[in-house]
């Protein structure tokens, strides 16, 4: 398609729409960064908010852009995509985040997108059109973030017990009271580097399929990283509180070693699924980091019933925002 068969209009609207998802993401998500953080009492909330959404934008300097190239060019195929796939997309994705925020739920933004994206490709031309191993490995890290999250958060729970079995609890708890900063900081680090990436990458998408980008381009503009970075750090800034209180204090009880651990863990596997190019969600893996802490205390310290819940809302993200995103689709046929 030429660049001047679609309107710029279109193309301005619809990338404010992105921008606007990707604030929303780290509004959604900021929970993910701090909970912990703030649950241990080691930052106020106002300065949790602004030491996280530091981390979420340095971390443009940090990551390749390996996740944004995934949603650019490995979910579905650029020729099949159009201006109403990508607000289908994204009015899925920000319908669905509505949702789950408004009801305290911490869903996953990033398979809100993915879900959007799919449910308006398969309403234009089917199944066909997407990529499958892109999708295949989207949709085994639903299962790989929590359970690596899980294991890596209790191994250093164990470890961090070992280490300090004979320091008095005062004395851990001043020194991790210390070191949660770090972890908190590596996780928000982790949480900009793997989110942000995925708007820069379905801006890119718009782009490629717009023909105001070219195929060959090895990155997305430089504008689209930097504004991305910019909103997903704002949007944290803002918070959002009813999702704290469900991940810090809701699951389980944590004191700073334990949110330290959580966070090390979380941000680990972070690290790793950026580095492969795998969009995950950061809400599934401290959850799963969260829960292995907890659980390393005895079973009965984690709330499995709220744990419960969160999972349910994991399992229905995708379809249900590549539902929205379908009827949205439809609707932007009869607009445009």
């Amino acid at each position: 398609m030429e660049p001047m068969q679609t309107a710029l209009w279109v193309i301005v609207v619809l990338v404010a729409l992105a921008i606007l998802f990707d604030f929303m993401n780290g509004f959604h998500d900021a929970a993910n960064s701090i909970a912990t953080v703030v649950s241990t009492g080691v930052l106020k909330p106002t300065q949790a908010v602004v030491f996280a959404a530091f981390f979420n934008f340095v971390a443009i300097f940090v990551f390749h852009l390996s996740v944004a190239a995934t949603i650019g060019k490995g979910i579905v195929h650029p020729g099949i995509v159009d201006t109403h796939v990508i607000f289908g997309a994204l009015v899925g994705a920000i319908a669905w985040n509505l949702i789950t925020w408004y009801y305290g739920i911490p869903s996953s933004s990033s398979h809100a997108l993915i879900g959007g994206i799919v449910g308006a490709v398969i309403a234009k031309a089917g199944s066909g059109a997407l990529v499958a191993s892109g999708i295949w490995k989207t949709v085994a890290f639903i299962f790989v973030s929590p359970v690596l999250g899980f294991l890596l958060g209790s191994i250093m729970m164990v470890i961090v017990a070992w280490l300090f079995r004979r320091t008095t609890p005062g004395r851990v708890d001043k020194w991790f009271r210390r070191l949660q900063l770090v972890s908190a900081g590596a996780y928000s680090l982790g949480h900009g580097g793997n989110d942000a990436q995925k708007t820069i990458g379905i801006i890119w998408l718009l782009l490629l399929s717009t023909g105001y980008a070219s195929p060959n381009d090895a990155d997305p503009p430089t504008w689209a990283i930097i504004s991305c970075y910019a909103a997903i750090g704002l949007g944290t800034m803002f918070g959002g509180w009813r999702i704290v209180k469900t991940m810090g204090q809701k699951i389980t009880k944590l004191k700073p070693v334990g949110g330290f651990c959580a966070e090390t863990g979380g941000a680990m596997t972070l690290f790793i699924a950026t580095a492969l190019g795998i969009p995950v969600s950061t809400t599934h893996t401290i959850t799963g980091a969260i829960v292995g802490v907890g659980s390393t205390q005895r079973m009965s310290a984690v709330r499995w019933g709220v744990a419960g819940n969160i999972v349910w809302a994991w399992v229905l993200t995708i379809p249900a925002s590549a539902f929205v995103a379908a009827f949205a689709y439809w609707v932007s046929l009869q607009l445009y």
